[in-house]
């Protein structure tokens, strides 16, 4: 059961990954971030929101070793947590961060849970 737990949390975050490597003006969007004159933007959602959610996903079911998934686990329990900060310091629209760190705590918790 394990197994298919991990295999399924590195699906998404792959598939994740994939939406800011592949189609990072439409990830940009969803997460409700403006347009800027530079494309600099583009280029940090093809690499903090995508390529690296793709590589550690694949990198994790690679190495499947139980320590893999757990680091998984904790970097989807900090994005968690900042979106928790955010509510406090930065006034967001609550709906998308409850939704956007409920998904990432769905992810992280099951990975912690049975790879600890």
């Amino acid at each position: 059961m394990a197994d298919w737990i991990n295999i399924i949390a590195m699906g998404f975050t792959i598939a994740f990954g994939l939406f800011g490597f592949l189609a990072p003006r439409y990830t940009a969007s969803a997460l409700d971030l403006e347009p800027t004159k530079s494309t600099m933007g583009l280029s940090e959602m093809r690499a903090s929101v995508g390529g690296l959610f793709v590589i550690a996903g694949l990198a994790a079911l690679w190495l499947n070793d139980p320590m893999a998934y757990v680091m998984i686990g904790f970097a989807f329990t900090g994005a968690a947590l900042g979106r928790v900060l955010s509510l406090i310091f930065d006034a967001p629209p609550v709906g998308k961060v409850i939704l956007f760190g409920g998904i990432e705590l769905a992810i992280a918790l099951p990975l912690l849970w049975i790879n600890l």
